[in-house]
């Protein structure tokens, strides 16, 4: 692994020897105190998202979730002192989402309320976009959509409805559809000048998220026109404009129409391009190319946009040609990509700062299971490293100024709060925190382990204090994803969902439970071969045997009771789950499941196979789906279950859960179960949530006991 750079000249923000998360938030703890945390006050600790910079003004804001409400903050210069921008009070479900600034940054948009009506009321709220003057501090509510996208002239504001594209003028007239099309419009994006709107139009079946093909395409505001955009027989979308507005970029994959991968390896398809094309005639040509074999597949970043526009007429684009997710540049005329970040590590945010020249991103270079944030020039001379310590630092904005680098930040101990780091000055909370004490939590510690088929995985684990010669139960827990996911050594980032899963393992530990948490093949972080196994899921569950390494693992250790192993996953952590009850009940004593699949060829009517044209490969496929899933070891299944599941899932079918449990009930398997029929995947209102916890905690303390460990 390559050492890190020296620092050099750049934004040249505070770089400090001092760990980013002790200034960030009081000292990691691993002593646990006498009496256990409760579930209440662990779920209770803070929760910050979607920390997003102003284009003008310095102001930057976010989302904070506390016990299930959510509200929007905010801070501005000079002192950037927070407060709080909206005023919501209640535990109602409505999720916040997408936080835009107004090209002048003095009015924020964001989206309240989903498809979703978790609370089942008679009459479901609607998803809405609402405004806030930063200097008024009262919303109001713009129109019912989603996807909002601010007009550079600040005087309109273009929005997604149900799949189609709106705008409504700011002073108070009425929104009016912009045009009609067939399939659903996505990735509104204003060119410089606010004359036109660029666009994704998805077509076709839509399957795990994707429609089979979609074309990028441009709408003319003052002439009513759409012009397509390069059109051809593959996926295109990111769209991005160049500063000057005349030219627009955008990322061409093949279809998966004729070869659906679903959840298996994804290494074979056509390899991807980025075009650039010429908006007035809609003419393109290529000017990059993955080659065949690693990266051929795009894999994207938590950005903007998939690719950005940078200054001296460069794209910024994610590529993982060597096996690792890293950050190359090309000029827009086509040429040699140049690779900004080198060595065996992979980057997960990105951003650029107001002049467009430097990238700002977060990466896990040198300290594997954290996140660090970086810069780099786009034209790829030396990085600096902007966060040492070991802090958790991601989602990177710099003010619109360029003086203030903003940041979300955690550690072991202390959940997800946004940070600000100003030149040559400590970095420091955006929020101040309260007085109230905050329980004691263990400290994760790393682990490798390796499985039968010689393959490594990663894990952390959190033990409690074991009295001399007795033995303590333990629960491996399985994250869902797994793509574009990875446990670290601290609170989470991005979803609230992974907030809630790290706080169950720090109260399971806080009661006498050793916690594995495992980083099954699959996941981020680790390299391409890792993060897109073979035989990966549907076409053979490799990453099960990473569960086998870890269950062996805890039967070796003496403070583990190898007769009291539980696993608890969600997602696909909860697929997990249910395989090793089916495959392994003389390992795992019981089980813990949160919306996971159980028969792949049910799923999603079939969708989540691949899909062939070959008749004989398709029975064989399906063969192997079945193989691959717990319904085909249910004959095996003897340890006890709780199924956690939403009937407003759209991600995993409810019938999964009606399915297992009917399967597992007429075998004379013990089956519990925490259902909520209006709540989708991951709950939305925080007392479904506790309940949901809540009974997990119960079920593994009577099924294997946390207080009573056996000498």
């Amino acid at each position: 692994m390559n050492a890190p750079p020296a620092q050099s000249p750049g934004i040249r923000l505070c770089i400090l020897s001092v760990c980013v998360a002790s200034v960030l938030l009081v000292e990691a703890r691993l002593a646990l105190r006498a009496d256990a945390a409760t579930l209440e006050e662990i779920f209770a600790l803070p929760f910050a998202s979607q920390l997003t910079a102003a284009p003008a003004g310095g102001h930057v804001a976010w989302l904070s979730e506390e016990s299930g409400i959510r509200n929007v903050w905010i801070a501005s210069p000079p002192g950037y002192e927070a407060r709080p921008l909206t005023a919501y009070e209640t535990d109602d479900g409505e999720e916040i989402r997408q936080l835009v600034f107004s090209s002048d940054g003095r009015t924020l948009f964001f989206v309240r309320g989903s498809p979703s009506n978790p609370l089942s009321k008679p009459e479901p709220e609607e998803q809405a976009i609402w405004s806030v003057l930063i200097d008024d501090g009262s919303p109001s509510r713009i129109a019912e959509g989603n996807s909002p996208a601010a007009s550079p002239a600040g005087d309109r504001l273009a929005f997604l409805r149900r799949g189609e594209p709106w705008i409504v003028p700011l002073d108070g007239g009425e929104a009016e559809r912009l045009f009609r099309t067939r399939g659903r419009v996505s990735s509104l994006r204003w060119s410089p000048d606010g004359s036109r709107l660029a666009f994704v139009n998805e077509r076709g079946e839509f399957a795990y998220g994707h429609s089979d093909y979609s074309f990028v395409g441009i709408f003319d505001l003052r002439e009513r026109k759409i012009t397509w955009i390069d059109p051809a027989v593959y996926r295109d979308h990111a769209p991005v404009w160049s500063p000057d507005g005349h030219r627009l970029a955008f990322v061409r994959m093949r279809p998966p129409l004729t070869r659906r991968t679903g959840y298996s390896p994804r290494r074979d398809l056509e390899p991807w391009s980025i075009r650039v094309a010429d908006p007035k005639s809609g003419r393109g040509r290529e000017i990059f190319r993955t080659s065949a074999g690693s990266g051929s597949v795009f894999q994207g970043v938590v950005a903007e946009n998939p690719i950005l526009w940078a200054a001296e007429d460069r794209i910024v684009f994610p590529w993982q040609k060597d096996g690792w997710l890293h950050l190359y540049s090309i000029a827009a005329t086509g040429g040699t990509p140049v690779l900004l970040t080198p060595g065996e590590y992979e980057v997960e945010h990105v951003t650029l700062n107001p002049r467009r020249n430097v990238v700002i991103y977060s990466s896990n270079e040198g300290d594997p299971d954290r996140r660090h944030i970086w810069q780099v020039p786009v034209s790829g001379e030396e990085r600096d490293l902007l966060t040492p310590g070991r802090g958790i630092e991601t989602s990177p904005a710099i003010t619109s100024d360029g003086e203030v680098l903003v940041f979300v930040g955690s550690n072991a101990d202390s959940p997800s709060e946004p940070m600000m780091m100003r030149r040559n000055e400590t970095p420091r909370p955006l929020r101040p925190a309260n007085d109230q004490p905050r329980p004691v939590l263990a400290e994760p510690q790393p682990l490798q382990l390796t499985a039968e088929d010689g393959v490594s995985s990663y894990a952390q684990i959190s033990q409690p204090k074991i009295a001399r010669g007795r033995r303590a139960p333990a629960v491996i827990y399985l994250h869902g994803g797994p793509q574009g996911r990875q446990q670290l050594l601290g609170w989470p980032h991005g979803q609230i969902h992974y907030h809630h899963d790290y706080a169950f393992t720090q109260y399971l530990a806080s009661r006498g439970y050793v916690v594995l948490t495992l980083n099954y093949r699959g996941g981020a972080g680790y390299g391409l071969e890792f993060r897109d196994p073979a035989e990966r899921g549907v076409v053979g569950a490799s990453e099960y045997r990473d569960v086998l390494a870890a269950a062996r693992y805890l039967r070796g250790r003496e403070d583990v009771d190898p007769g009291r192993i539980a696993l608890w996953g969600a997602s696909w952590g909860g697929y997990l789950t249910a395989l090793g009850l089916a495959r392994n009940s003389d390992l795992f004593a019981a089980g813990v499941i949160f919306y996971g699949p159980y028969d792949w060829v049910r799923m999603w009517s079939g969708h989540a196979i691949p899909e062939t044209s070959d008749q004989e490969l398709k029975e064989r496929v399906r063969k192997l789906a079945r193989e691959s899933s717990p319904i085909a070891s249910v004959d095996g299944w003897r340890s006890p279950v709780l199924i956690v599941h939403g009937g407003e899932d759209r991600s995993v079918d409810f019938e999964q859960a009606v399915v297992m449990a009917e399967d597992l009930r007429a075998r004379g398997v013990e089956v519990e179960t925490v259902v909520h029929p209006d709540e989708p995947h991951g709950f939305l209102v925080h007392r479904h949530v506790l309940e949901a916890y809540r009974a997990a905690g119960d079920f593994l303390d009577r099924r294997i006991g946390a207080h009573t460990a056996s000498r």
